[in-house]
């Protein structure tokens, strides 16, 4: 029975979005969970204890020693401070992109999280993992 309901679902999302337009997102999305997870792996790595957590790299140099040590240390500090907001829009991205994969499999791509409506299609097209219709967004 949850197989002919999920499935019912499905074919909804198509009538709503439609099949063709629902599978080029899919394909969209798809390419930018490639491209955010390769921009985490330069900066990041996968938290393996944490699902959907990365933990941004400290840049370690060498052991020099003296001022110039200090100096290229506190650059590695700088670095990693400006990494981890970086890191953290990124893992956000990721997971809006999962979500919205999730989504479409389940048969519920394009319906507001808040009001239940229908994302408008110009919407989902600018921007495929979107959550909210503009309404709500405001």
């Amino acid at each position: 029975m949850e197989k002919k309901k999920s499935t019912k679902t499905v074919e909804k999302t198509k009538e709503r979005v439609g099949k063709g337009l629902l599978e080029e997102l899919r394909i969209k999305l798809e390419g930018e969970k490639v491209a955010v997870e390769q921009e985490l792996q330069k900066i990041a790595t996968k938290n393996d204890k944490i699902p959907g957590d990365w933990k941004s790299k400290f840049p370690f140099g060498n052991s020099d020693s003296g001022s110039a040590s200090l100096e290229r240390q506190a650059d590695e500090v700088e670095e990693y401070t400006t990494r981890l907001p970086i890191e953290h829009n990124l893992e956000i991205k990721l997971q809006d992109v999962n979500s919205a994969l999730e989504k479409i499999k389940k048969g519920k791509y394009g319906l507001c999280e808040n009001c239940g409506r229908m994302i408008p299609i110009e919407r989902l097209k600018i921007y495929p993992a979107a959550k909210l219709c503009l309404d709500c967004q405001k």
